[in-house]
């Protein structure tokens, strides 16, 4: 008879080091938003791999990064309080980067946790030749060498080739503890849906936008509603969303010439928003200034941080 395992492991890793993307590619779903631009998950999101031998819990996290602000203090609170919460923690190292001082922190920050499997992750394998790669392998094992931390597994994968996504998935169920599953069949992840929506129109504001922008960004969903008086075949789900940013100028960014970059936002949003709900979606967006939010407890927790 096969033991069912099931249990919790979260990514780790600095901003745009392939978590989120490698989130997806497990679970084989969109439930975390992707981006280019660095800093762009803001929750531990939980992404739900069912499978007949195991179930299990992936959660991605921001990117630990030195804060400038009490959003960023309060993000890397948030990603040490889950790898000490989680089964395994797996490091997410690309290996399109060399190993720098912020990845031996994190090694020597993850050597601490004593006793909990860690899978060392050498992402983004499509972007760099064999030899890069094995180089790149050797400066991962020597990072362990120095912080005293033995790797339970070193595995090279690609997100977007799918290279060793499979494997990967696999080598996290053997380091589970044995027990039953934890959430419903066919639940891919256990964020509500009003926050699966606000970052889906996140992501889209983000798209284009200079660096400076993103960080400024936050997306509440204050009203998700059926309308009224609709027929069960003719179904439409109200949604009003509030995008909220630090400056008068970036709400004229968002906005766009005659209202165009909102009305961007809105569509590219609006067909995975009716995805997500099963339904047609009549989305309602507007702008507004939080000034410097991002440093002021207050309104940190008025936008849900």
């Amino acid at each position: 008879m096969t033991t069912f395992r099931s249990g919790f492991a979260c990514f780790v890793g600095r901003p745009n080091t392939g978590k989120s993307t490698l989130t997806n590619a497990i679970v084989g779903d969109k439930i975390a938003i992707t981006s280019s631009k660095p800093q762009t998950t803001r929750h531990a999101i939980r992404g739900l791999v069912h499978r007949d031998d195991a179930q299990l819990v992936l959660v991605d996290t921001p990117g630990l990064h030195k804060p400038r602000t009490t959003l960023g203090e309060r993000l890397n609170d948030l990603v040490r309080a889950t790898w000490s919460e989680v089964d395994t923690v797996g490091l997410c190292l690309p290996a399109d980067e060399r190993i720098g001082p912020g990845d031996r922190f994190l090694v020597r920050e993850i050597a601490a946790l004593r006793r909990k499997p860690v899978l060392a992750i050498a992402t983004k394998t499509d972007l760099v030749s064999p030899n890069r790669l094995a180089e790149h392998l050797m400066a991962i094992q020597r990072a362990g060498d120095e912080a005293g931390l033995t790797w339970r597994e070193v595995v090279p994968v690609s997100a977007v080739a799918g290279d060793q996504v499979q494997l990967l998935a696999d080598l996290l169920v053997a380091t589970l503890p044995e027990g039953p599953p934890l959430y419903p069949e066919g639940q891919l992840t256990d964020e509500p849906e009003e926050t699966l929506v606000a970052e889906v129109i996140r992501e889209a504001a983000l798209e284009g936008m200079q660096d400076e922008m993103p960080h400024s960004l936050a997306v509440v969903v204050e009203e998700m509603v059926p309308r009224e008086g609709r027929s069960a075949d003719r179904p439409l789900v109200d949604v009003r969303a509030s995008v909220y940013v630090e400056r008068d100028s970036q709400k004229g960014i968002i906005i766009g010439h005659q209202g165009s970059r909102l009305r961007e936002i809105g569509t590219t949003s609006r067909t995975q928003i009716e995805r997500i709900l099963g339904s047609p979606v009549f989305l309602d967006l507007h702008v507004k200034v939080a000034k410097d939010w991002q440093r002021d407890p207050k309104q940190l927790r008025k936008l849900g941080f």
